[in-house]
């Protein structure tokens, strides 16, 4: 669903065209081909038969799925022959030969009268089809450049395909191994949609891992006399279609994961090149082995502007989330008394509101702490991110969690992703995957501000009671404290999103993050001056506008940072640039007590160094008249607010 809606399409509410491997006695196939009631099936084969439907009514050929998929055993030979399409059939694998009708010549692109069913099916892996479903046992599809000896499946030697051969939009990958890594790479490479099998089939193993878990806790409270057998099996039965919603919640958010990094493209290409190196380095990784891209490549990518596929996203994703999970797990991070929310959630309601004391004693509430955590913040703000903040800030894994979950309380940033996820179908999911992206920016930034400032180890409640009101008032009167030309170019970023598809409401949320980044400096100082967050708030922004903090940051956020080098070089230059800011405000807003006369209160300051003012202006007017200035123009210009402010 997620590649189609990416394409402008829902396969919800329109046909599409499915090529088949599998059969619906087969539960991945099967349950697969009935998941939308606009499928059209033109072909399949397992074993056995070869399925061909030229021109399949969607609506009847459902319902005959359907009877196939509870009838015991079933097989194609079992489908009715009146449901099929003219030139179509069933024919049995066994059979010396094929007559090829006009039907399928014209759908397969063939020209033989008759074939092999071997030869058939590998011209059908071939067909124009919007979706390729991999339901059967069997490797189909190799890279041009490897061999047959190296997918190392000879019984289907003769059926397999190479990827540059598929003419499907989308590969969804049901079975195991279907196709090669490689393969997969090649086929992204140009253009078509797919994961991997182990990110197409990670829910059957989340399902289990529920299971097993719930089976852990109810276990337990039927030794304690808390329930009986029946009573346990009767609520598992009750609890089906939660645990379903939950672990298809987990899936949804790891592929949105993907594509919001892919979305990015090469701009994150060197920064993953660093990541691998440094798992190689630990070694934790071996890049050949998973036909990751070597230096050498990641060179030739990024001069042509090509990101890492989705295939191999999904390969450091694994990695990302094996590493931070192992790194939580050994820390005291699961220890945590905040970190109950996180287990509860984890569960269905009806355990959560029945046998909470009894979750927070689970045996395993550690490792499924570590879980939860691990993949949230993979999935939220991305493979690197751990990696990139330890470099910021030296801090561990578990002190960047924290800040990260005091972050996320803080802006209420799990209310406006589910905003930005309620546009499936609505909206382009390239504007979802922008929006998504802004809030991973906002929460980046604030869980460095928290390492930065706070005193460890973070104590989440206290972190989040200190901050979280005022910021929700500071959001909640953006509009009105922004000076004429930001609060301009905020309806400007509002209106884009706008234009794009986005609600009103959501489009000047998404618009105000970049905005809030300073927010907890803005509250720290208010409450540091005993003074209203809103005063101190218009006092920051009038500021950041009237000594050019602002255009500094707009115009170091134009800079090239794709090479990971330049991205922190241009990060320090913005995090001093709001440092010094804070700074500046915190010596006006306690050099002049009077909130009411904020303007008053930054001339009164800036008359009293007229001399090192003046000379900022005439540098950053300089700057302006230059046009886009570079990396050290705007380091001369930082080191001179700093002497300005700390005058």
């Amino acid at each position: 669903k997620r590649h189609f809606r990416e394409l402008g399409k829902d396969i919800q509410s329109e046909e599409f065209t499915v090529m088949g491997v599998g059969d619906m006695a087969g539960d991945v196939f099967g349950n697969g081909m009935l998941l939308s009631k606009h499928i059209k099936l033109i072909g399949a084969f397992n074993h056995l038969h070869i399925f061909v439907d030229p021109k399949p009514e969607p609506a009847k050929s459902w319902t005959e799925r359907e009877r196939l998929f509870k009838l015991p055993r079933s097989s194609w030979g079992d489908y009715d022959p009146k449901l099929i399409s003219k030139g179509g059939g069933v024919f049995d694998r066994k059979a010396k030969s094929v007559k090829v009708s006009a039907e399928m010549k014209k759908l397969f692109g063939l020209t033989s009268d008759k074939m092999t069913p071997n030869e058939l099916i590998h011209a059908m892996l071939q067909a124009e089809a919007e979706l390729l479903w991999f339901g059967g046992i069997g490797t189909y599809v190799k890279a041009s450049h490897e061999s047959h000896a190296e997918v190392d499946d000879r019984s289907n030697d003769g059926l397999r395909v190479e990827a540059t051969d598929l003419r499907c939009n989308v590969v969804g990958e049901g079975a195991n191994l279907g196709m090669t890594q490689r393969a997969r790479v090649e086929y992204a490479l140009a253009g078509g949609r797919l994961n991997t099998d182990s990110i197409d089939n990670s829910a059957g193993v989340d399902c289990s891992d529920h299971e097993v878990n719930i089976k852990i806790l109810l276990s337990d409270i039927e030794a304690g006399g808390g329930m009986t057998r029946k009573e346990r099996n009767r609520l598992l039965v009750t609890m089906t279609d939660e645990v379903a919603a939950l672990v298809l919640r987990d899936n949804y958010l790891q592929t949105q994961s993907i594509t919001v990094t892919s979305s990015l493209g090469a701009h994150l290409l060197d920064r993953m090149g660093r990541y691998m190196r440094v798992l190689v380095k630990a070694g934790h990784l071996d890049r050949a082995i998973e036909h990751l891209p070597d230096d050498e490549t990641i060179e030739e990518r990024f001069n042509k502007g090509i990101g890492l596929t989705r295939p191999e996203l999904a390969v450091l994703t694994s990695y990302a989330k094996i590493t931070l999970y192992d790194e939580l797990l050994s820390s005291d991070l699961p220890d945590d008394p905040c970190m109950g929310q996180d287990l509860m959630g984890y569960f269905p309601k009806p355990l959560q509101d029945k046998y909470a004391e009894a979750i927070l004693r689970h045996r395993l509430h550690r490792e499924i702490i570590a879980t939860t955590v691990t993949n949230e913040m993979v999935n939220r703000v991305g493979v690197t991110f751990v990696h990139e903040v330890k470099e910021k800030t030296g801090m561990s894994s578990a002190e960047i969690a924290r800040a990260y979950i005091i972050s996320r309380e803080i802006f209420g940033i799990g209310d406006l992703f589910g905003e930005i996820e309620a546009l499936d179908n609505e909206a382009p999911a390239a504007l979802q995957a922008a929006l998504l992206a802004e809030g991973g920016r906002l929460i980046e930034r604030s869980t460095v501000w928290f390492l930065r400032q706070g005193t460890h180890p973070l104590d989440i409640m206290e972190q989040v009671d200190t901050y979280a009101e005022d910021v929700a008032e500071l959001t909640a009167s953006l509009g009105q404290l922004l000076p004429e030309a930001d609060s301009a170019l905020l309806a400007e970023r509002a209106a884009a999103y706008q234009d794009q598809g986005a609600p009103a409401e959501l489009a000047l949320r998404a618009a105000s993050l970049a905005l809030l980044v300073p927010a907890c400096d803005v509250v720290g100082i208010a409450r540091a001056a005993g003074l209203p967050v809103l005063a101190v708030g218009r006092d920051y922004f009038t500021i950041g506008a009237r000594f050019g903090f602002d255009w500094l940051r707009r115009a170091a956020g134009h800079l090239p940072s794709d090479n990971a080098w330049d991205k922190l070089a241009v990060t320090a230059i913005i995090d001093d640039l709001y440092g010094n800011q804070s700074e500046l405000t915190s010596r006006v807003v306690n050099g002049d007590r009077d909130p009411g006369a904020t303007e008053g209160a930054i001339e009164r300051w800036a008359e009293e160094h007229r001399a090192l003012v003046a000379r900022t202006e005439q540098l950053l007017t300089e700057l302006q008249s230059s046009g886009a200035p570079d990396l050290a123009m705007l380091a001369v210009a930082n080191r001179q607010l700093r002497s300005m402010v700390t005058s």
